[in-house]
């Protein structure tokens, strides 16, 4: 069955806001899509009649396991361009989110596949977010915030926590980017602030802030 692109975004916003919470608020639902929360009854009452979403007035909305492969199929198309656009076309990975907003609601299933097929059958989106198989199936790798790595610990950055253009593109000014070596070199106690060695060549100071929306593997 396809649906409109308004629906898939409905299914995907109720899939992110479910990663923090089992049932979600319609206030949180319309934070998440920029809406009024009394606009949105009618697309959930939609929804719910298609068998994707379980949705009582007062009580919150979390989906069906219906609406958990639609909001998967969604996310595995969006991740999918998003790796293809980096890799192939030359992309930042900060010029990506909009551009691939537009192409995950191409829904061929066989486009899909073959773009799989063609990339590899990646696991792991540009920004570390991993990528659904056909059946849903996501691969799952042990990581810590930066903000939490010891000292003298070699790793590498296996993820982003936020994914805004401003905090990327301050990343690539800084070098740090997917698969960088890092090294903790030491964390100041006054605001636990910390100077990194990037590449076991360059220092760099990190606030706490941007340390937490790092994540990292350490290297065995």
């Amino acid at each position: 069955m396809n649906y409109s692109i308004a629906e898939e975004n409905y299914i995907k916003a109720v899939y992110h806001l479910q990663q923090s919470a089992s049932t979600v608020s319609t206030n949180g639902l319309a934070a998440q899509i920029q809406t009024k929360p009394a606009s949105i009854t009618d697309m959930l009452k939609k929804l719910k009649a298609k068998g994707l979403l379980d949705y009582e007035p007062y009580k919150g909305v979390a989906l069906t396991d219906s609406g958990l492969a639609v909001a998967l199929t969604v996310i595995r198309r969006h991740r999918l361009w998003e790796f293809f656009l980096v890799k192939h076309l030359g992309f930042g990975w900060n010029q990506v989110h909009e551009v691939a907003e537009q192409l995950e609601h191409v829904q061929s299933t066989l486009l899909t596949q073959r773009l799989d097929d063609f990339l590899g059958k990646p696991a792991f989106d540009p920004h570390g977010d991993p990528i659904p198989d056909e059946r849903g199936r996501m691969a799952q790798r042990h990581r810590l915030p930066l903000a939490d790595l010891a000292p003298n610990v070699p790793a590498t950055i296996c993820a982003v926590a936020n994914q805004t253009n401003a905090l990327l593109e301050m990343l690539t000014a800084k070098k740090l980017e997917l698969g960088t070596p890092v090294e903790v070199i030491h964390r100041f106690d006054f605001d636990n602030s910390m100077e990194i060695n990037i590449l076991n060549t360059e220092k760099v100071m990190l606030s706490q802030q941007l340390a937490s929306h790092l994540f990292v593997q350490i290297i065995a």
